[in-house]
């Protein structure tokens, strides 16, 4: 396992692998900035946003397609570091009141970006946060999950006709698998996939392996986790760090994984808010950067 030189976050999350970069590229969501890693040369820097940016993904016509804030953008990352922010889509109000945000989010297999909102004061325990899907065509979608506490864990399956969810908060540690309709882009016959209430971890951000595996970040509890299509657990790696937020597989054989994590500010040892590889010894999929319609 190693540790990224140079790199601290508060709240670090949504990591993607730009293949034709060659590169990573995550948040830091409270302190507003998009952090890149240079795979072959290791080298790191970072933009700051104009909001508070909680995911990203490459969008096919260059930048990204970012939750943040106030809705649904497009970024572009300028040599100066600064970044400019087009405003594609928000939900109407209600939905994305004071005190929300959007959450974790990532492209289905076809290109159409998923995301999620949430009440950012967790101890508040208002489940009001939505799922909603974005395409350039036909703009946001109605929500088509409503009601959770601290929405996470999106993620497809190799062949994209599985679609993953969780909640990630203490009174919720849930992950839900629906069947997905890859035509239309439309998730059906929700299930429980794993109901993570009796373990000190809390499934955040995760990945799909090219196996078909789950792997969710136990936050609280340090740990990496595989799980298999059926729902078993089939491996668990130690982290140097309590608060682990998202993974993903990157590098050319798509063979690494780059794990974010939190630093909650009252923890003396290991490596809180740092980024870390790791190689497992399995493959990821390759990400579908947002499709133009």
């Amino acid at each position: 396992m190693e540790k990224v030189s140079g790199v601290h976050c508060m709240v670090g999350e949504s990591p993607t692998w730009h293949a034709g970069e060659g590169a990573w590229y995550w948040v830091d969501i409270p302190a507003r900035r998009i952090w890149r890693l240079d795979y072959s040369s290791g080298g790191t820097r970072f933009w700051e946003a104009p909001e508070m940016v909680a995911c990203v993904s490459p969008a096919a016509r260059g930048g990204f397609i970012a939750g943040m804030e106030t809705g649904i953008f497009h970024l572009s990352l300028r040599e100066d570091g600064s970044v400019s922010a087009e405003r594609l889509a928000a939900p109407p109000a209600p939905e994305l009141g004071e005190g929300m945000r959007f959450n974790d989010g990532r492209c289905d297999r076809q290109g159409r970006f998923w995301a999620g909102t949430m009440f950012m004061d967790m101890a508040a325990e208002r489940a009001v946060g939505q799922l909603y899907r974005y395409t350039a065509g036909d703009g946001l979608s109605r929500p088509f999950v409503s009601g959770m506490l601290t929405q996470n864990g999106t993620a497809f399956s190799p062949r994209g006709d599985t679609m993953y969810l969780s909640d990630s908060h203490p009174k919720r540690r849930m992950v839900w698998a629906f069947d997905y309709d890859t035509a239309s882009g439309t998730p059906h016959n929700k299930r429980i996939f794993l109901d993570l209430g009796g373990q000190k971890g809390r499934p955040d951000g995760a990945a799909v392996d090219a196996e078909g595996c789950y792997w969710t970040c136990a936050n609280d509890g340090g740990l990496l986790q595989r799980y298999t299509p059926a729902g078993a657990l089939d491996r668990e790696i130690g982290l140097p760090f309590a608060k682990p937020s998202m993974c993903s597989f990157g590098g050319p054989d798509l063979s690494t994984l780059l794990v974010t994590s939190i630093d909650p500010g009252n923890v003396g040892d290991g490596w809180p808010g740092s980024v870390v590889l790791l190689r497992p010894g399995v493959q990821g999929v390759a990400e579908t950067p947002c499709a133009e319609n």
